[in-house]
């Protein structure tokens, strides 16, 4: 951290001065780490067209804090990942040995742990406030050591796309000839949807759980609005998230606004101009 605290130094801005304001500093490399996440991710949610599905794995998430909570572990966000990744399992086996369609089964997936959530979190007269930090998020209040594994499954996510990126598609868009060419549809669906349910869990509580499904979907939809092949999709994609972001970032910081809020905004506009561009 300390190369990175250096070259931040040399940006001119007062919290960029070296020795203080570390926390700034954490965020703004979180949200570099963040960013292309979460653009890479939005190109197959809005191809598969699986929107909600991300608001979904967010009430799953916080339903595993509030068992973790309730067991007395010293690490709920533990709980909050096993519990998504068995969320992302089940919806991803129910979805494709079922005739149901997508939007179907996340919303019986969404309302169930929402309300395993709230149940659990009153149970026995408790109160319901002690989880309002996860619905807005604190950018600010990010450790390098949860940066670091956000960093490692950026890695992660990246080599998959490699090594994936087009089985991945025609899975998304075609799932009966993907299975006809010997493609492993079930499990392509299982790996994406498991690394969206680590990446919603873990930036839950940065970025809030009432507008992390913006991450996941508009970035990609403003991309779609203007790139005219697949290279240019994911490339849109990723460089208007990390754009958004960090206007986000820099605007919540001198207002005194969320960044999580303020990042969606921008991101809402983002897709507004794209709107318009492919209509000229």
């Amino acid at each position: 951290m300390e190369l990175w605290y250096s070259l931040i130094s040399l940006l001119p801005f007062e919290w960029a001065q070296p020795g203080h304001m570390f926390f700034m500093k954490n965020a703004l490399l979180a949200v570099l780490v963040i960013a292309p996440l979460f653009g890479l991710l939005s190109t197959m949610v809005v191809q598969s067209r699986m929107s909600f599905f991300s608001d979904a794995l967010g009430h799953s998430a916080f339903t595993g804090i509030a068992i973790g909570s309730l067991c007395g572990l010293w690490a709920p966000m533990g709980a909050a990942v096993i519990f998504a990744l068995a969320f992302a399992l089940l919806f991803t086996l129910i979805r494709r040995k079922s005739a149901l369609a997508s939007d179907t089964v996340i919303g019986v997936f969404s309302s169930s742990a929402v309300a395993l959530g709230i149940f659990i979190a009153t149970l026995n007269g408790g109160s319901f406030t002690r989880f309002n930090s996860l619905l807005v998020g604190d950018i600010l209040s990010v450790k390098p050591s949860e940066i670091a594994l956000l960093a490692a499954i950026l890695a992660v996510v990246l080599i998959l796309w490699i090594c994936a990126c087009n089985t991945l598609l025609l899975s998304a868009l075609h799932p009966a000839l993907a299975d006809s060419r010997g493609v492993r549809v079930l499990w392509q669906e299982a790996v994406l949807n498991c690394s969206i349910a680590v990446v919603v869990t873990l930036s839950m509580t940065w970025i809030g759980l009432l507008v992390i499904n913006s991450l996941l979907v508009l970035p990609a939809a403003a991309a779609r609005n203007l790139a005219r092949n697949m290279r240019q999709y994911h490339l849109f994609s990723v460089l208007g998230a990390v754009v958004c972001a960090l206007a986000g970032l820099m605007t919540s910081y001198y207002i005194g606004a969320s960044a999580g809020a303020a990042i969606t905004l921008y991101l809402a506009g983002a897709f507004t101009l794209s709107m318009i561009l492919r209509r000229k």
